[in-house]
């Protein structure tokens, strides 16, 4: 059973959700009351990130749906990735990805940019042409997003950026060409579970496209004095739902004239 913190400690609550990932088992509801706005959200998120014991590799960006906007006013949410669970396959390899098997799990085919350059620490507005501009790739990718705590997603984005934004890693396929001089709408994308075929879509399944999420977490990042870095990879949306999977399951998706990307789901060990 999970003992019980208030909002307004968010270094306990961090320390309960830390506690569970390292420990990779699962929770049954979380760890004391939920905070009450995306500031005690985020506040429970750097703490936790404060005590990860790895290095910030890059960002997750999330949509949040209209139904929750009256809890969290903001159209997107940011949670961190870490090094460890960085995967950076070599063509065809099959990555074998680690989730939490009690509580939550899915995959998502993304679009995912590396940043080619520091951001400059003090800019917090961007446009789609200056964070273009920052941009060394991009490549196609699935996020892990997975948590300790089974019902995440039910209880909605305050949950979810206080535990790391319900990531749990990040597989970075191969470069798309030309991106910058390609029409939008031809960035397509489609996943299959199992050989299964589970959805389809692309950049313009992203509400202001993959751009839209970089404009957005360079700011965000930049208020909360992270600003991004050079090496650092933001994955930005899920582009053809979220594709619940469970450990054995096998994910692929296929991002049109770029290549695929595959993984095998295993059980998260313990760090």
């Amino acid at each position: 059973m999970n003992r019980s913190v208030a909002a307004d400690r968010p270094d306990e609550i961090a320390a309960q959700l830390v506690d569970a990932r390292r420990k990779a088992r699962g929770l049954d509801r979380f760890p004391g009351s939920l905070p009450e706005n995306a500031t005690q959200a985020y506040a429970c998120q750097d703490a936790g990130i404060a005590l990860w014991p790895d290095t910030l590799a890059g960002w997750k960006v999330g949509w949040v749906g209209e139904e929750w906007r009256s809890q969290f006013p903001q159209e997107r949410l940011a949670g961190p990735v870490f090094a460890r669970a960085l995967y950076l396959p070599r063509a065809g390899e099959v990555v074998e990805a680690g989730i939490f098997a009690q509580g939550f799990a899915a995959v998502e085919a993304e679009f995912v940019f590396r940043i080619g350059e520091d951001a400059p620490p003090a800019l917090m507005d961007w446009t789609n042409e200056s964070a273009a501009d920052l941009v060394s790739s991009l490549h196609m990718g699935i996020e892990i997003a997975s948590s300790p705590l089974a019902t995440i997603n039910a209880l909605g984005p305050r949950a979810i950026v206080a535990d790391f934004g319900n990531n749990a890693g990040l597989i970075v396929g191969a470069p798309i060409s030309d991106w910058r001089r390609r029409d939008e709408a031809s960035l397509r994308s489609s996943a299959a579970i199992n050989g299964k075929p589970a959805g389809r879509g692309g950049a313009t399944s992203l509400p202001g496209g993959p751009l839209g999420a970089l404009v957005f977490v360079l700011g965000h990042c930049a208020r909360r004095g992270l600003p991004l870095r050079a090496g650092q990879f933001v994955c930005t949306g899920a582009t053809t739902g979220i594709h619940a999977v469970v450990v054995g399951d096998e994910a692929e998706v296929e991002f049109e004239g770029a290549g695929k990307v595959h993984c095998r789901i295993r059980e998260a060990t313990p760090c």
